[in-house]
């Protein structure tokens, strides 16, 4: 018997895969590491806004999840990197940072629309 997974189930263990990856640290480091290897200190540098506590527990959670890999290295600094699982999450993740980067000015757009009609609405007697 094969088990069918679906992330609408709230038993299904999937929801947490999801929710892991749907997280903007998560993505912002796979696409990152995608490209290469970094330290710690560099995910830190481009990873804009992350502070070292959430990056270490972003990583440390990849790690358990088998995307990602810490690998110590001759020059006494460890890098973290992808695994084969982890690159299988590159592409969706990237066309999110096209999309993101694409329309950003619409969804200004479409947020200033929106909250000029709210204000019309508060401001109406």
């Amino acid at each position: 018997m094969t088990t069918e997974w679906t992330v609408f189930s709230a038993q299904c263990p999937s929801r947490r895969s999801l929710a892991r990856i749907a997280n903007k640290w998560t993505a912002m480091i796979v696409v990152l590491l995608h490209e290469r290897p970094r330290r710690f200190g560099e995910l830190h540098r481009d990873v804009d806004g992350i502070t070292k506590k959430v990056l270490a527990d972003t990583l440390r959670a990849l790690e358990r999840d088998g995307m990602v890999e810490r690998v110590a290295h001759a020059d006494g600094y460890a890098r973290y990197r992808l695994t084969a699982l982890g690159h299988t999450l590159h592409e969706p993740l990237r066309a999110l940072q096209v999309w993101a980067e694409s329309h950003v000015e619409d969804v200004i757009d479409a947020q200033d629309r929106y909250d000029a009609a709210v204000d019309d609405q508060t401001l109406a007697p």
